[in-house]
């Protein structure tokens, strides 16, 4: 079988195929609490869907390639969990900058990134601005739970259960890591600890006035365990597969739009 991923490739065929204008797909997402259910490393999750995303793009007679994924998001709310790591935004933004560059630097024509983290979106948007205006490339971005959100109740999914620590990564980490994780230790959130008094709303924001204020918490400070799902126990691997099979659908419609403007 031939392999999507850079990493398990040989060097040779990476070339000829970059110059055959294969496609690159850049998984990130981070690594950070999730709760006592599912793994710290959700960049996994991204990478897994990236090469889902490559293999049906080669069902459909063209190809994309896998880079090695970057494990760490930028900083937001869990940059104090144990065992995680965090990025600065400046620091993200120039690791998918030069990154992005080395590929266009070979021959990648079309590079498609698969975040899995949402505290690094402002770095890929603004890497994505600023690769446009010096090398004229457009670069999209899947932001994997951003999408996904909202499709909670369409596909079937527990409203109960959506939320960090919960949907859609717990059902989609069922799905494509089911050896990592320990549904049993799921549990129902416990009450948001008020911040400055006030009821939180949100990682991030609070109530006040009739009003949401966005201020600097930490997760630690308003979600116990990571866990801020009502109840995340609703998860389960029949919608995790919903869920990234319509992710994988929407990344390789992208691709194609993107083979059939470089061709155009």
């Amino acid at each position: 079988m031939t392999p999507h991923r850079i990493a398990e490739a040989r060097a040779p065929e990476v070339a000829a195929r970059l110059a055959a204008g294969a496609a690159v797909l850049l998984p990130m997402g981070s690594t950070e609490t999730h709760g006592p259910a599912l793994p710290m490393g959700d960049y996994m999750i991204a990478e897994a869907i990236a090469e889902r995303i490559a293999i049906a793009a080669a069902a459909a007679g063209d190809d994309a390639l896998v880079a090695p994924a970057i494990p760490y998001g930028g900083e937001d709310f869990f940059a104090g969990v144990p065992g995680g790591v965090s990025l600065t935004n400046e620091v993200l933004q120039a690791v998918v900058t030069q990154m992005a560059e080395a590929f266009l630097r070979n021959g990648a024509r079309r590079i498609l990134v698969v975040n899995g983290h949402g505290g690094s979106i402002a770095a890929i948007e603004a890497a994505a601005r600023a690769l446009r205006a010096k090398h004229g490339v457009v670069i999209p971005t899947l932001h994997l739970w951003k999408v996904a959100g909202p499709w909670q109740a369409a596909l079937g999914g527990d409203p109960a259960a959506l939320g960090h620590g919960g949907d859609p990564v717990a059902s989609v980490a069922l799905h494509l890591l089911p050896d990592l994780c320990r549904p049993e230790a799921a549990r129902a959130r416990a009450p948001a600890t008020p911040f400055l008094g006030l009821p939180v709303t949100g990682f991030g924001t609070v109530a006040c006035g009739g009003a949401e204020f966005a201020v600097p918490i930490e997760v630690g400070e308003i979600a116990e365990g990571g866990v801020q799902a009502a109840d995340p126990r609703g998860a389960n691997a029949a919608h995790g597969a919903r869920i990234t099979q319509r992710l994988v659908d929407a990344g390789a419609a992208m691709l194609a739009a993107m083979r059939g403007a470089t061709l155009a």
